[in-house]
């Protein structure tokens, strides 16, 4: 899908924002990548093992690629976007709004990890200067 694809699709759920990613896009709102677009399919975050069974019984299936060394991996944090969410709003809502969840709780650890690790470097540097 290009990008105004994604952006009419995305539209009834939440204004998205599209980075470039790999060879397609991560769908993002705010800070949060809730879905990627790659190689034709749109998958969405999931973290919730109740979800992940709810969105395999609805046929999704995991993100994969091929690395240059021919080994395929299976990115098991996304899985596809349910067929019946392309032509129904309410769908979409229903699968997006706890990919949205998972992609924020997702960011927010990130964000935390991120600050314990400066707050260490800084009390490294601040020992440092002390000797």
């Amino acid at each position: 899908m290009d990008a105004a694809a994604l952006e009419d699709l995305f539209g009834p759920f939440a204004r998205v924002a599209l980075k470039r990613m790999f060879s397609g896009y991560g769908v993002y709102v705010g800070n949060a990548c809730f879905a990627v677009a790659v190689d034709g399919g749109l998958y969405i975050k999931v973290d919730d093992e109740a979800e992940r069974a709810a969105l395999q019984a609805a046929e999704a299936r995991p993100f994969a690629y091929t690395r240059s060394d021919g080994k395929m991996i299976a990115v098991a944090s996304f899985l596809s976007l349910p067929e019946e969410a392309f032509d129904d709003e309410d769908a979409l809502r229903r699968w997006c709004a706890p990919a949205l969840a998972a992609a924020q709780r997702s960011a927010a650890e990130k964000a935390r990890k991120l600050t314990l690790a400066r707050e260490k470097a800084g009390g490294a540097q601040r020992k440092q200067a002390l000797r």
